[in-house]
């Protein structure tokens, strides 16, 4: 089973709609696939019928922005039901607060000798409600200011970062609900990037199983192959099940491709098995 349970499209932050998302998944060699977009579950229509007329099946999926430990963490939800009233109602009031967010940033990096950044991420953003750091990051890589996405995130707008701008997204309780209450599977994404202590993490993964969470990513684009394996210790000491996804966002060499990375590692439970 080539999963990739984990992608973004024009519906959030990324770069292709969810029909040309999910062809390059099938390209790719993807069978089972999931469009998580951002806060968001606008493109799950669109990324389901052509999954489905390509040969894939697919999980309708959500990627919610969660404030824990005053740090953002994200929680995939897959297998939602994307006309859930609580899982929708929950979604629109995360996205609230995303453009006054953006103004923010723009300012901060205006003050930085950087002008008219809030304008320059606009050309990148297809829904305003959803402008995101993704979106910054663009411009300022076509602007000359940094490299390319990571290297915007790292000099820019990673937190700490002098462009950074904080918001007080969903708690984790809520996110972890409206996924149970759309009958889906609430996952911790990528947790190599989270910077915490390993006391917060166990803290994290502890509260986590207790609000009903029961799977990390372990192989993602945003891991590298030694995290691959710390991740998979840490799914089989917590009794995780296992997810893998790409974190696509657009072509090129910034992110990993559908369908490209390598399967879970060994003595893990994927946490497709129970919707084959």
């Amino acid at each position: 089973m080539n999963a990739d349970l984990h992608c973004h499209s024009t519906v959030s932050d990324g770069q292709l709609a969810p029909a040309a998302v999910a062809r390059l998944a099938q390209s790719g060699g993807v069978t089972l696939w999931s469009l998580t977009d951002h806060d968001e579950i606008g493109g799950q229509r669109e990324a389901r019928e052509t999954a489905e007329a390509l040969g894939m099946r697919y999980l309708c999926g959500v990627e919610i922005s969660v404030t824990w430990a005053s740090r953002t963490v994200h929680i995939v939800g897959l297998h939602v039901d994307p006309d859930c009233s609580a899982l929708v109602e929950g979604l629109a009031r995360t996205r609230d607060g995303r453009a006054a967010r953006a103004v923010a940033i723009g300012e901060r990096l205006g003050e930085l000798g950087i002008p008219d950044a809030y304008e320059g991420a606009l050309r990148y953003v297809s829904n305003p409600d959803l402008i995101s750091r993704t979106h910054f990051a663009r411009f300022l890589v076509e602007s000359g200011r940094a490299q390319n996405t990571q290297d915007a995130f790292s000099r820019w707008l990673g937190e700490g970062k002098p462009g950074y701008v904080a918001h007080r997204w969903a708690k984790l309780a809520d996110a972890v609900a409206w996924i149970k209450a759309a009958g889906g599977e609430a996952v911790i994404a990528h947790p190599g990037r989270y910077h915490y202590t390993p006391l917060q993490f166990d803290t994290f993964f502890g509260e986590f199983i207790d609000l009903g969470g029961k799977a990390i990513e372990v192989v993602t684009g945003s891991h590298t192959p030694d995290q691959y394996a710390e991740y998979a210790a840490v799914a089989r000491r917590f009794g995780f099940e296992a997810s893998r996804g790409s974190d696509f966002h657009a072509p090129g060499p910034d992110f990993t491709a559908p369908g490209s990375l390598p399967p879970l590692p060994a003595n893990l439970k994927p946490v497709w098995e129970r919707w084959l």
